[in-house]
């Protein structure tokens, strides 16, 4: 019996599988909240308790496998470690494109002279007087390094010399854009390897607590991570490149939703407690975005499952936002620890502050808010403004109510800060905490959650107006706008997959008329011709609901709360690589890609090379990400144009594509 580990690390839930592989059943499942100080107390938490459900012994296990929301999540929520940027022969317009400087923000970047032509040819020497002066100025205060050259695709020699040269003057992680894809545009290059730098502390973090965990428990099965689209690579492939695991949960949602469906047609939804994943699967897989996944308004190159995303969950904070004399209550994007939650640990604190707060005359905005501290790196303390940095110290290492911390706003405009770059947390009213004012929940601390919904009840309109009767009237508004929201997004992805390019088409008076269930002369009904299948954590609260509102029928398997375990040890390895052969003259053919040669002068020659080089290439990276006995497919494309009436050469682009299951321990 082939016993494979399925770990689902969230942002409110670590899950838990054990899956039998000779016979596909799942022998236990569990749960455990993720904890986000020390992951691998969660994650020991509910693996511990599957290991005691199934009574197996831990040396067993022969496989242990990962899916994650946290890159997912930090990118939707807009999380940020300090990251120095080097941009290698790049122009200065170069950096407002593609979004770049947005994510940038700021964080330090330098331009220095190099690069290269796109025959791979230098086009300048690589000014390492430039980076030196810059890592001693203000290179210096961040948490690694993304480095991307001027067509480093066609040659990545600049961003090989930077990187060594970093590292051995920082010995701090270090990204190259031509390791992440072979893709041309290098603004969008750049974009995916700053992100990719910002991720790799989170995902190392991730597989450090995994790896303790394990060898206490003496197992010593291999470890992979889900990838963004469905396919395994080993961890140690993953900590370098971790960019490659954002949509890593809903990529292993939709492979465990095949699974435990049979479904080859279906509509597939994993609401989370920071985002909700929609994707439309076809012929029993996931379609891949041709564009690079798209998270948290940023377009990547990082080839993944074709996926909306959009920061709605369970554990959304919940806003009431002036709009002149209105108010309007919004969810997310950012993800909060509900105020039920808190309470489990720091209930005495929580409970005085909301009390206190009750008692007031005014309502304030800061009711029922907390901070809670995270653990915080002396690179990411270097790179706080005195502000902040102030802050910081005030919050100390406890929860504390807003309003006794970030008193000016100054302050609150720092504390803003801080939770973007992760160092504090906020916990506020959630769906969550509705849910338990309604008696759906009742896990957590309900009073608290009563409590933070009442002070939200106390609230006013611009003109003095009630805006809620009472407690269970919040708890009320907050499902609804969860439910409609949800079910806006469903429409949203069945018309986009149709063809249909509109910026939120459910949000069109036609639409908006048929969720109302407006009845006059006509009547106006949203049918969807494949079916929704809900899973996640919290789909057994909400997708009834938002199933009535659409007036469709929805599926929510057996053990569809731990679909993304499950699809992380169901799934494959996967490795593509490509080589691009072009024309730098005539009669003189380059290949760009792994070659023992790179220069022929006939093109059959140069294929072969390519075709050599690339399948020996492919086949030493599906063995160190994981794979056993990996199967390799070559595929060639030559493309050419004709002019003047005569055949001429473009490039030649050659792919190879290796899979196999992931390689087991025997025990």
């Amino acid at each position: 019996m082939a016993l494979l580990l399925g770990i689902d690390t969230g942002g409110t839930y670590t899950d838990a599988v054990l899956f039998n592989d000779q016979t596909g059943w799942v022998v236990a499942k569990a749960k455990s909240l993720t904890t986000r100080h020390d992951l691998a107390i969660g994650i020991s938490g509910a693996v511990d308790s599957v290991i005691a459900l199934s009574k197996t012994e831990p040396s067993a296990i022969e496989l242990v496998s990962l899916s994650t929301t946290l890159a997912t999540n930090a990118l939707v929520e807009g999380q940020q470690r300090r990251i120095g940027l080097v941009m290698i022969g790049f122009g200065e317009a170069d950096v407002k494109r593609a979004g770049l400087d947005t994510a940038l923000g700021n964080d330090p970047m330098a331009r220095i002279g190099g690069g290269h032509t796109v025959t791979g040819d230098a086009a300048m020497p690589l000014d390492t007087a430039a980076l030196e002066r810059w890592l001693s100025a203000e290179g210096s205060t961040v948490t690694g390094y993304a480095i991307a050259g001027y067509f480093s695709t066609r040659n990545p020699e600049h961003e090989i010399a930077a990187r060594e040269f970093i590292r051995a003057r920082t010995h701090l992680p270090v990204t190259c854009s031509h390791e992440l894809t072979s893709q041309l545009d290098g603004p969008r290059r750049a974009l995916t390897c700053l992100l990719n730098a910002r991720l790799v502390p989170l995902i190392d973090g991730l597989i450090a607590a995994t790896g303790r965990f394990l060898d206490a428990r003496g197992i010593q099965a291999p470890v992979m991570v889900v990838r963004g689209d469905g396919a395994l690579i080993a961890a140690d492939v993953a900590r370098e490149r971790p960019i490659e695991t954002i949509l890593s949960g809903p990529a292993a949602t939709l492979v465990g939703a095949a699974f435990l469906t049979g479904s080859q047609d279906a509509l597939v939804s994993d609401i989370g407690g920071t985002t909700t994943d929609i994707a439309v699967m076809k012929n029993g897989t996931p379609r891949l975005d041709p564009l690079g996944a798209r998270v948290g308004g940023f377009q990547t190159m990082v080839q993944a499952v074709a996926m909306r995303t959009i920061g709605l969950g369970g554990d959304s904070e919940v806003r009431l936002v002036e709009e002149g004399l209105n108010i309007a209550m919004e969810l997310g994007p950012r993800r909060a620890m509900p105020v039920s939650l808190l309470a489990m640990d720091h209930r005495a604190m929580v409970h005085q502050a909301l009390d206190r707060q009750l008692r007031a005359e005014v309502a304030r905005a800061t009711d029922a808010r907390f901070i809670v501290p995270m653990p915080v790196t002396d690179a990411a303390r270097a790179g706080l403004s005195t502000a902040e940095a102030a802050l910081l110290a005030k919050i100390g290492d406890t929860p504390k109510p807003v309003d006794q911390v970030a008193e000016t706003r100054t302050e609150l405009g720092a504390l803003t800060r801080l939770v973007t770059n992760g160092l504090v947390m906020m916990s506020a009213l959630t769906p969550s905490d509705a849910a338990h004012v309604l008696g759906i929940h009742d896990v957590w601390d309900s009073e608290a959650a009563r409590l933070s919904a009442e002070l939200a009840s106390r609230r006013r309109g611009g003109k003095g107006e009630v805006l809620f009767e009472s407690s269970e009237a919040v708890a009320h508004a907050i499902i609804k706008k969860l439910v409609r929201r949800s079910a806006e997004a469903l429409i949203d992805v069945a018309l986009d997959e149709d063809g249909y390019k509109l910026d939120r088409p459910s949000l069109h008076p036609l639409i908006i008329a048929s969720l109302d269930k407006k009845r006059g002369v006509s009547s106006i009904r949203f049918d969807f011709n494949l079916p929704i299948i809900g899973v996640g954590a919290s789909a057994p609260t909400y997708y009834p609901m938002i199933g009535e509102l659409l007036e469709s029928a929805v599926v929510m398997p057996e053990h569809a709360d731990v679909a993304n375990a499950l699809g992380a040890v169901v799934g494959h390895v996967k490795i593509t690589g490509e080589s691009v052969i072009l024309s730098p003259g005539s009669g003189r053919y380059r290949v760009h890609g792994p070659a023992a040669q790179h220069d022929f002068h006939a093109l059959e020659a140069a294929a072969e090379a390519a075709i050599a080089g690339l399948r020996a290439d492919i086949l030493l990276r599906a063995e160190a990400a994981g794979a056993d006995n990996a199967e390799i497919v070559i595929d060639r494309k030559d493309v050419s144009a004709f002019t003047d009436g005569q055949e001429i050469f473009v490039e030649s682009r050659i792919t190879a594509v290796a899979t196999g299951r992931p390689r087991l321990v025997k025990v």
